[in-house]
C-alpha cells in the first residue's frame, strides 16, 4: 500500500489595501516536504500476549459451572501442552507460542494452544484444524467447530478423553509444522 505524507501545510494570507480604501484578501496554500512512501509494516495481530493473570481472569467467570470448567481446561491444556498458561487479549487463555511467515509477508506469534471461556460457549482454539480429527469429533459428544475452533457448551457434554486426545494432536500438529527450535 503507499501513502503520501504532507509534514506541513501554510496558508498564506495577504491582505491588501487598495488605494480607493477597499481591501482584497490573497490566500495560497504551500505543502512543505512532500514525501511519497511505500508502506512497508503490516497490521499486527490484535490478539497479543498480556501481563493479565490468568487466576483472576477466570475467578470472575460466570456463571460457576463455566468457572469450573474454566479451571478444569487451564489444568488439562497445562498438563497435556507442558506449558504455563498466559492471558492473550483480554479473554482468551493460550499455552505456548510460535512464529508464523504467510506467504504474503505478513507475520507474528500466536499461541499454540488455548481456550476462552466465552458467555455461549467454550471456546477451545486447537490450530490444527479440527476437520482432519473427524474420527475422535465423532467420538467426542455435543460439540460445534469452526475452522479451527472447537465449542462445546459445558465440559459434561464431552469425554474428557477424546477431548485431550484432540488436544494432544493439534500439540503434535504444531510441534511438526513449528518446531519451537526453529
Amino acid at each position: 500500500m503507499a501513502y503520501w505524507t504532507i509534514t506541513s501545510v501554510i496558508i498564506r494570507v495577504f491582505i491588501c489595501r487598495c488605494s480607493d480604501h477597499s481591501v482584497s484578501i490573497h490566500a495560497d496554500l504551500c505543502y512543505h516536504e512532500i514525501k511519497h512512501q511505500q508502506s512497508t509494516t503490516m497490521s499486527q495481530n490484535k490478539t497479543q500476549p498480556t501481563e493479565q493473570s490468568v487466576i483472576q481472569f477466570l475467578t470472575a467467570v460466570t456463571p460457576d459451572q463455566k468457572r469450573q470448567d474454566a479451571f478444569a481446561l487451564l489444568e488439562m491444556m497445562e498438563r497435556l501442552s507442558g506449558y504455563q498458561a498466559q492471558m492473550w487479549g483480554p479473554s482468551i487463555i493460550g499455552f505456548g507460542q510460535y512464529h508464523y511467515k504467510y506467504d504474503s509477508g505478513r507475520e507474528g506469534d500466536f499461541m499454540r494452544i488455548g481456550f476462552s471461556p466465552r458467555k455461549t460457549n467454550l471456546s477451545l482454539y486447537i490450530i490444527a484444524g479440527v476437520d482432519k480429527h473427524q474420527d475422535l469429533l465423532a467420538e467426542l459428544g455435543k460439540h460445534k467447530t469452526g475452522k479451527s475452533c472447537l465449542y462445546v457448551n459445558k465440559l459434561s457434554d464431552v469425554r474428557l478423553n477424546v477431548l485431550e486426545q484432540l488436544i494432544v494432536k493439534a500439540l503434535e500438529y504444531m510441534a511438526e509444522k513449528y518446531p519451537e527450535d526453529a
